[in-house]
């Protein structure tokens, strides 16, 4: 049941984000998806969290977390502050530290997931470091034909 509401509700919440603005920011979610994707299996073999469902599955641990929040979120906050940088970065700092302080304590508490072989902070910079390929990615999708001019 977590790990279909985990899915299920940041997902629904694009409904509220209009369709062109959806169009315009999907491409740089899927990017930061994918990447993300990359970075859970390599923390999986590194033993960086441990899930307290017993199984060491990919599929059913970290994939929910992956394809849950982190499009519909990243979407968000492109939508909310794509073209002032700072409020980007500030954005993005205090939704990442609240996960990796907060969150975190409580997924450990109802028995989820906690963190092994990272601190909260390591695990946040672990977030955060992906900030900055996702707006590069948003400005490549944004300035694609001005690119093309100078190629």
């Amino acid at each position: 049941m977590f790990n279909l509401a985990i899915i299920l509700i940041p997902w629904c919440s694009l409904m509220f984000m209009g369709k062109r603005d959806f169009k315009r920011y999907s491409l740089a979610g899927l990017v930061i998806v994918l990447l993300e994707i990359v970075n859970h299996m390599y923390g999986q073999k590194r033993d960086w969290w441990y899930f307290f469902d017993k199984r060491k599955s990919f599929l059913t641990n970290e994939l929910p977390f992956s394809i849950g929040p982190y499009m519909p979120v990243s979407m968000w906050l492109l939508k909310l502050s794509y073209g002032n940088f700072k409020k980007f970065l500030t954005l993005n700092a205090l939704s990442d530290g609240f996960f990796a302080f907060f969150l975190m304590k409580w997924l450990k508490k109802i028995k989820i997931i906690k963190l092994k072989r990272l601190n909260p902070f390591q695990f946040f910079l672990y977030l955060y470091y992906k900030v900055f390929i996702l707006y590069g990615t948003q400005y490549l999708v944004e300035n694609r034909n001005r690119l093309k001019l100078y190629i």
